[in-house]
């Protein structure tokens, strides 16, 4: 059968009806993406040498606000992959910005650690599902698929201080790390706390998550060549 693209979806503790405007705090805290979009954009513009690698991320920063704000608005299959789409595509370009900028590696050894990246995390659900029984999706309120996310975080953290990158590059990706954990506990308790907070606690997850994307963007633009040869 043939998905409706237009089917209704109540995703989120604060969703009550099928209404453009049934879940204002998760769609207006999407407001807190394009704030730091508009300071990435500014800081990059005022950068020398300019940055044009940063200057696309941070308007993905921007892209991905809107895509949400879609989604926490129609809330249907279609917004659904508005959503979820610029925020796949920013964890990818990331990661392969990563792997050149702080740890040095060429462009094609980069473009295979991204592609094993990606496998990894379209395999790591339904590896969890067929270990536990049951679906850890359903468990965690979708907040698994980022899973990834983290680990490669919390990993580059980690490498850039073994291969002797700057310090500060390693406490600061560890630090928003650290960030990114508790959006994601945020996103994970929307449903479970709904009985006691009516409005959810998704808004936290877009707010801390637009502070943790600045953070990442940011860190690319000051540290260009972090590794070592």
């Amino acid at each position: 059968m043939a998905a409706d693209w237009f089917e209704p979806i109540r995703a989120y503790c604060e969703r009550t009806d099928a209404g453009f405007w049934a879940e204002p705090l998760n769609a207006v805290s999407n407001g807190a993406f394009l704030v730091a979009a508009f300071l990435l954009l500014r800081r990059e513009r005022e950068s020398l040498p300019r940055d044009p690698v940063a200057r696309a991320l941070a308007v993905l920063v921007g892209i991905v606000g809107m895509g949400s704000f879609l989604f926490h608005t129609l809330a249907t299959r279609w917004s659904m992959l508005a959503d979820v789409i610029p925020i796949a595509l920013f964890i990818h370009a990331y990661f392969f910005l990563a792997l050149r900028r702080f740890l040095g590696l060429g462009p094609l050894a980069a473009a295979g650690g991204t592609l094993a990246f990606a496998a990894f995390g379209f395999g790591l659900t339904p590896a969890l599902d067929a270990l536990t029984g049951r679906s850890v999706s359903d468990a965690s309120n979708g907040s698994v698929d980022y899973l990834p996310a983290i680990l490669a975080l919390a990993g580059m953290a980690a490498a850039v201080s073994l291969r002797g990158g700057p310090r500060d590059l390693s406490l600061r990706l560890g630090g928003t790390a650290g960030l990114f954990l508790v959006s994601l506990i945020f996103r994970t308790l929307d449903r479970a706390l709904c009985p006691a907070v009516p409005t959810g606690t998704h808004l936290f997850w877009h707010l801390l998550n637009a502070g943790v994307l600045y953070a990442l963007v940011a860190a690319a633009m000051a540290h260009r060549a972090s590794a070592r040869p």
